[in-house]
């Protein structure tokens, strides 16, 4: 059973994906917070009760008070466990996209439809497919348009040195958002043997979870283009 917590300001929004998911067998919503600092007091209340923690949060980004991105660093880093996917709508996506950088592990439409809510909350749950072909499009746009800074870009580069070249080909596969039954398929690999690539690639990167494998290598070719 996949335990979800529902965090956004607006009520209607969090019934609206309490009702999706009431029905599905293997999902249930165990909590949820009108904004960020609700969430965390609700996250720590949990662990002070020694009840089970949600495995994966849907986070609204614009919340007054503490809104989800540094809700969702804060979680990241107190709970790395927890998967967060963000809610967004189209017009949103720049301010979103701080959200990867805070720690979460993909994106959530607000209009998603309930078969892509399962799937999502599915596949982050098992951490598998996280960044589609358009937010991987508007990522590197959004990377374009913030200032690149060459050390730091030049930290991760020398880290990639350590990497052989079928991990460098996954990290690539990663950033295109295909998920390890994917790059299985791809490479003709089994998918444990995958997983046992992606782990040994966060440990020599020094990186805790896929999006931030993703999130360098779109960096790092951006990088690239703009030298």
């Amino acid at each position: 059973m996949i335990r979800v917590m529902l965090v956004d300001d607006q009520r209607l929004a969090r019934l609206g994906f309490q009702l999706m998911l009431d029905d599905v067998t293997d999902i249930t919503v165990i909590a949820s917070a009108e904004n960020g600092q609700t969430a965390i007091d609700t996250l720590n209340q949990l662990d002070a009760d020694h009840r089970p923690l949600p495995d994966v949060i849907l986070m609204d980004v614009r919340m007054p008070g503490m809104d989800g991105i540094e809700a969702t660093r804060h979680i990241a880093r107190h709970w790395p466990a927890i998967r967060i996917l963000i809610l967004t709508t189209y017009d949103e996506d720049d301010y979103a996209f701080g959200g990867l950088d805070a720690g979460a592990s993909g994106f959530l439409l607000k209009d998603i439809s309930k078969s892509q809510l399962m799937e999502s909350i599915k596949a982050v749950f098992e951490n598998g497919k996280i960044l589609t072909p358009r937010i991987t499009k508007k990522l590197v746009e959004y990377q374009q348009s913030k200032f690149i800074f060459q050390d730091q870009q030049n930290i991760f580069i020398e880290s990639l040195k350590s990497l052989t070249t079928r991990e460098r080909d996954i990290c690539a596969l990663i950033a295109q958002g295909l998920s390890n039954d994917d790059i299985a398929k791809k490479l003709f690999l089994e998918t444990k043997s995958v997983k046992r690539y992606v782990s040994r690639i966060l440990s020599k990167l020094h990186l805790s979870n896929r999006t931030q494998i993703a999130i360098n290598w779109i960096k790092l070719s951006v990088f690239t283009q703009l030298k």
